[in-house]
């Protein structure tokens, strides 16, 4: 079974995506912040990480970077807000796979994973 791991501190917007998720038979975990994702990557070693780019405590730029240091082949997908495009360049730079501008869509949600973790 496919693992994801949802970082954000937004809890409604994890609940939204779990919830897309589980939906479609994919095993779910999650984090509300870049120092907590870090953590619990090591742990269950997800497929594919969705990880917000603003976040308290260790914010998603610097939790990639610490991901990737870990695992180089992380597959991470930035969420990030309209007018956050300097930060999506850096964190493509830092190894992000492919970003998605809040609010998304379902589909947009699932063509990402599809495409990282089939």
């Amino acid at each position: 079974m496919t693992k994801i791991l949802i970082v954000d501190d937004a809890e409604f917007l994890r609940v939204r995506i779990i919830k897309m998720l589980t939906g479609q038979g994919f095993e779910v975990y999650e984090a509300e912040n870049g120092a907590k994702a870090v953590e619990k990557y090591k742990e269950v070693r997800p497929d594919v990480v969705l990880m917000d780019i603003t976040m308290p405590e260790m914010d998603g730029l610097a939790a990639l970077k610490e991901i990737r240091a870990f695992d180089s082949q992380a597959k991470v997908v930035m969420l990030t807000a309209l007018g956050q495009e300097s930060v999506v360049l850096e964190a493509v730079k830092s190894g992000a796979r492919d970003f998605i501008v809040k609010p998304f869509e379902h589909d947009r949600v699932m063509s990402a994973i599809h495409k990282l973790a089939g």
